[in-house]
C-alpha cells in the first residue's frame, strides 16, 4: 500500500504542473492577440488644449538695470595749496557755480595788486606817448612800444586772475554734495579727493536687451522701473541707444532718463525694467507650460487629424504666463497644454478645449 502511494503522489504533482503550465500559455496567447503592450490605454487619451487665435498683446521687454546719476563728479583742486574755507555742508543741496572750497591765494592777490599798479603807470605813459605822436614829437615805433607794454601787463593780469580762480572750487551743476574727505587747513593737491556731487533728478538707468529686439526699439519708447528694495515705481523714456551689439553677451545697451523729484532712488540702485515696444495686434499666444525644450530649440505638441504632432516653434515676447509664437504655428491650430509627458507623436488624442 505504501509503495502505491509513493508512486501515485509524484504522478499527481506532475499532472498539476502540466495543467498550470497549459493555463498560463493560453492566457499569454490571449494578450498577444490583442497586440497592446501592458500599460497602454485601450482608447485615445483626453487632454486639455487651446485653439490659437490672434490676440492683442502689449509688447514688453523685461530686463534689469542700474541707476546712474544724470551728472556725477568728484571734486578736486586745480592747484595745490592750503584750504582756507569749506563753504558746504555734507549731504546738502548745492547750486551751479556756488563756491564750495577756497584755497589760500594771498601770494596771487599780492601779485595782482602789483600788476594793477604797473598797468596804471603804463597806461599813463601810453597816453603821454599818444599826445607826443600827434605832435610828431616821437616816432610811431616808440608809441607802439608803450602800447604793447600796457597790453602785456593786462595779459599778465588775466593770467593771474585765472590762477586765483583755480584756488576756488565751485559746484559745476545743481546737485547733492556727499561726504567731505578734507578739513580746513588741510594741504591739497590736484590728486586729493575733496567730495563728490551727484545730480539725482533726473536719473539715468542703464540696461541691456537681447539683440533680437535691436530693430524694434527707438528713442522715446516708454520705460517702467521698479525697485524691490524701496518698493518705488517710476516711469521714464528711452533717450540713448548704443549703436552696436556686445559680441560676448549678444545684447544691446540702452539708457533711459526718468524724473526723481522725490529723490527716493539713488545712483547705484538695482531696478527691474519693463521696456514697452509697439503693441502687437495679431499675436499668437500659448501658455508657457506648453513649450517643450529640445536639443535644437523648442517644440509644441499639436493635435492634427486626431493624432499628436510635434511642431518646432520660434518664440518671441514672454509674459508671466504666456509666450508669443512667431514661427511654426498658425491661427486655428489646436495646441495641447496638459499631459505632455504621456504623449508621443502619432498617438490618438482627444482635446478638451480650455
Amino acid at each position: 500500500m505504501i509503495k502505491i502511494v509513493r508512486i501515485i503522489l509524484p504522478i499527481t504533482v506532475l499532472c498539476c504542473a502540466i495543467i498550470l503550465t497549459s493555463c498560463e500559455t493560453k492566457s499569454n496567447g490571449g494578450i498577444q492577440k490583442t497586440g497592446a503592450p501592458p500599460g497602454t490605454p485601450a482608447g485615445p487619451i483626453t487632454v486639455s488644449g487651446i485653439v490659437l487665435k490672434p490676440q492683442r498683446m502689449e509688447n514688453i521687454v523685461r530686463s534689469s538695470g542700474t541707476v546712474l546719476a544724470s551728472e556725477s563728479v568728484d571734486l578736486s583742486a586745480e592747484a595745490s595749496g592750503r584750504i582756507e574755507k569749506i563753504a558746504f555742508r555734507e549731504g546738502a543741496h548745492v547750486h551751479n557755480n556756488e563756491v564750495l572750497v577756497t584755497i589760500n591765494d594771498d601770494d596771487l592777490q599780492a601779485q595782482l595788486k602789483k600788476i594793477e599798479l604797473q598797468i596804471q603807470l603804463a597806461s599813463e605813459q601810453e597816453k603821454r606817448q599818444a599826445q607826443l605822436l600827434t605832435k610828431s614829437s616821437i616816432s610811431k615805433e616808440q608809441y607802439d612800444i608803450a602800447l604793447n607794454q600796457v597790453n602785456t601787463l593786462k595779459a599778465d593780469r588775466e593770467n593771474l586772475i585765472a590762477s586765483i580762480r583755480k584756488r576756488e572750487i565751485r559746484s559745476p551743476f545743481d546737485g547733492i554734495i556727499g561726504l567731505r574727505y578734507v578739513s580746513e587747513g588741510s594741504y591739497v593737491s590736484p590728486a586729493t579727493r575733496i567730495a563728490s556731487i551727484q545730480k539725482v533728478n533726473p536719473l539715468k538707468v542703464d540696461f541691456a536687451i537681447p539683440e533680437k529686439y535691436a530693430g524694434k526699439v527707438a528713442v522715446g519708447d516708454r520705460v517702467d522701473f521698479n525697485s524691490d528694495e524701496t518698493k518705488y515705481q517710476f516711469t521714464g523714456t528711452l533717450f540713448a541707444i548704443e549703436p552696436k551689439i556686445d559680441p560676448t553677451t549678444r545684447t544691446m545697451q540702452l539708457r533711459a532718463l526718468c524724473s526723481n523729484k522725490a529723490e527716493k532712488v539713488f545712483p547705484g540702485a538695482y531696478v527691474q525694467i519693463e521696456l514697452r515696444l509697439k503693441t502687437i495686434t495679431d499675436a499668437l499666444l500659448i501658455p508657457t507650460q506648453a513649450i517643450i525644450p529640445v536639443l535644437k530649440g523648442q517644440t509644441v505638441l499639436v493635435r492634427k487629424h486626431g493624432v499628436v504632432v510635434s511642431v518646432p516653434v520660434t518664440t518671441g515676447t514672454r509674459s508671466s504666463s504666456m509666450v508669443q509664437i512667431t514661427e511654426g504655428l498658425a491661427a486655428g491650430d489646436t495646441v495641447i497644454t496638459t499631459g505632455l509627458l504621456q504623449l508621443r507623436t502619432g498617438m490618438k488624442v482627444n482635446v478638451s478645449l480650455q
